[in-house]
């Protein structure tokens, strides 16, 4: 996916507001799945909550401390997760995962499409990715703290 110059700067200022505003950026004392994750490399840092019933995701909550790129992308994942069901979560971070590590171009990832670029720094994927994984580990109800070592 080549993304052109001009489309590539309004997806960084997309990214830059996401991590200067963080949305849903609170803990949600009432969650009913958390998880811990940290990326030991950048140094992000990052516990999430969610409130998840009859299996759809009715709020996402997030707190911690991280790159640009990191705290952007749990952000964005806050608001896309919303009124998802725990399928359709797993699907989009299947489609995520694929866009950033430059396996494919999910056309249906809509707003998630501005971390597009950082397929071309490696370094960076797992920035973008901490809070995905943080994701499916509270799905799953894992106990131990994710890590992307």
């Amino acid at each position: 996916m080549s993304v052109d110059p001009a489309l590539r700067e309004l997806y960084q200022e997309v990214i830059l507001d996401h991590s200067k505003n963080p949305r849903n950026f609170h803990e949600l004392t009432e969650a009913t799945h958390s998880a811990k994750g940290e990326n030991p490399l950048c140094g992000d840092r990052l516990s999430l909550y969610l409130v998840v019933d009859e299996g759809v995701i009715r709020d996402v909550g997030f707190r911690g401390a991280g790159c640009a790129i990191s705290t952007a992308s749990a952000s964005m994942m806050s608001e896309v997760l919303k009124g998802k069901t725990e399928e359709e979560a797993q699907a989009i971070f299947a489609g995520f995962h694929g866009l950033v590590t430059g396996k494919s171009d999910d056309e249906t990832l809509g707003k998630l499409a501005v971390f597009a670029g950082v397929r071309d720094y490696p370094v960076r994927v797992k920035c973008a990715t901490l809070a995905w994984h943080t994701m499916r580990a509270a799905l799953s109800r894992k106990e131990e703290a994710v890590s992307t070592e």
